[in-house]
């Protein structure tokens, strides 16, 4: 199973990013305000939370969240963010994401093909559980979900990105 010495520095930064990047592109595909804007943010760290906790996740998906558990793990993908999304016009980050979640899929399949599916699949899951939190019938603990047409068609683009 691979883990951080597989990759280099700028491949291991790449996926710290990437579970960020997940739901990033969710938030950037339909934005849905700053209620809806927290609610996103509170599911994808709710999913990285629950793969720190998993005892069946993947060796991969807990190598990524054990570093990002750390500041300099953190510092690491929110320095990454800053310089990939910095100036980006909101219109393109969206696709700027997709972008690099194929990055992701790409790298993940040269170099960790044993845990590429589950990888992707636990981003893919990210950008479901966002997309999901902020249309929760508006309360705070939801109702029934419902995701917009946008949302729907960013994570088919998010899903062929990852080869899933």
């Amino acid at each position: 199973m691979a883990d951080k010495t597989f990759f280099t520095k700028d491949e291991w930064t790449l996926l710290l990013k990437s579970p960020m990047i997940a739901g990033m592109a969710i938030t950037a595909a339909d934005p849905s305000g700053l209620w809806g804007l927290l609610k996103e943010s509170f599911a994808g760290g709710a999913e990285i939370a629950k793969a720190a906790t998993n005892a069946n996740a993947n060796p991969l998906v807990k190598a990524v969240v054990s570093d990002f558990s750390t500041g300099e793990g953190r510092s690491t993908a929110r320095d990454g963010l800053k310089a990939d999304f910095s100036g980006a016009k909101p219109a393109d980050i969206k696709t700027k994401c997709v972008d690099e979640l194929h990055r992701v899929s790409t790298l993940l399949a040269a170099k960790a093909p044993n845990d590429a599916t589950a990888f992707k699949t636990w981003l893919r899951e990210i950008s479901q559980h966002t997309a999901e939190a902020a249309s929760e019938s508006g309360s705070l603990f939801g109702g029934g979900v419902q995701v917009s047409e946008t949302e729907k068609a960013t994570l088919a683009e998010i899903s062929q990105a990852l080869g899933l």
